[in-house]
Formats: C-alpha cells, sequence, structure tokens
C-alpha cells in the first residue's frame, strides 16, 4: 500500500440515498424493506437475540441453581494451610492470608476451618472460626479474634392493619 491508495474507495461527500421515490430510482415501492413483515415499519430494529419469531434460545433452556448476587463471599481457610504458611507467634489477619497466597481470589470474610493439625501458637484474627478450629488453635497456644464483619441484612415485616368491623 502506498500514500495516495490510502483513501482509495472513500467519498467524503456521497449523497444520501434517497428511497421510496418511485420506480425509476430503483428502490420504489417497498424502499429496499422488502414485502410484509414487521421489518417493513419506520423504526423497527431487531434485537441482538431476535431469531425470527421464534423463541430465543436464551428462553428455551432451563435455567438451574440460585444466583445470589448481594451475598457475601466467604473463604474457608483450613488450620492446617495457616501452620503451612505462617511462622510461630506471628500475627494472621485476612490482609496477611492475602498477601500469603493462603486466602486466593475473590471473597468479601474469611472462616478458619478445622480440617488438618497446628502445632504453632497464632494470633489468627477471622470473620468466622469453627468450633473445632478455635479448640485447635487454643490448644497449640494461640489467640482467636472474631473481626466484625457487615451487619446483617433486617428484613421488616409490613403490618397489616386489621379493623374491626363497624357495630351496627
Amino acid at each position: 500500500m502506498k500514500l495516495n491508495d490510502v483513501n482509495k474507495g472513500i467519498n467524503k461527500n456521497a449523497r444520501r440515498l434517497r428511497v421510496g421515490r418511485g420506480p425509476g430510482s430503483g428502490r420504489g415501492r417497498t424502499a429496499g424493506r422488502g414485502n410484509k413483515g414487521q421489518g417493513q415499519l419506520a423504526g423497527w430494529s431487531a434485537p441482538s437475540i431476535f431469531e425470527g419469531g421464534g423463541t430465543p434460545l436464551i428462553r428455551r433452556i432451563p435455567k438451574r441453581g440460585f444466583h445470589n448476587s448481594h451475598g457475601l463471599i466467604v473463604k474457608g481457610v483450613n488450620v492446617s494451610r495457616l501452620a503451612e504458611a505462617f511462622e510461630a507467634a506471628s500475627e494472621v489477619t485476612p490482609q496477611t492470608m492475602r498477601s500469603a497466597g493462603v486466602a486466593k481470589g475473590i471473597w468479601h470474610q474469611v472462616k478458619i476451618l478445622g480440617d488438618g493439625e497446628i502445632g504453632k501458637a497464632l494470633r489468627v484474627s477471622a470473620h468466622h472460626f469453627s468450633e473445632q478450629a478455635k479448640a485447635k488453635i487454643l490448644a497449640a497456644g494461640g489467640t482467636v479474634t472474631v473481626l466484625p464483619g457487615p451487619a446483617p441484612l433486617v428484613r421488616r415485616v409490613k403490618k397489616v392493619s386489621r379493623k374491626k368491623p363497624a357495630a351496627g
């Protein structure tokens, strides 16, 4: 390609195609929209999932499972992983777990689980602890601190007023 070929085929001042102006124009009568159907009307354009009026694929496939987009993601970490990743008498927080590669991925809260053994005294801070994990950490001489999380949602119950019937 050469510099003089860059704009070849581009017409900056192309005239608008005036459709529906009689048979001599070549775009008369139906104005290039075909015969019948919803596409002949002004302003109509098909959505991206449109399949010719049939039921779209996305509505034919069954929906399965439960998706809670507003729920908290809780990351579970076993005490054996803490024993591997941290030295004795060290401070273990959600931030240090993330930086040590113990709690990877996306999560909002951390729960310490009781699988495995821990032989070190660690100062562990997390949002949740299982009973086994708490017992194992305390038995090894460590401490357990429960971090505050977001307040649970309180659902308000709409009170129904029950009016007494008029005496009459």
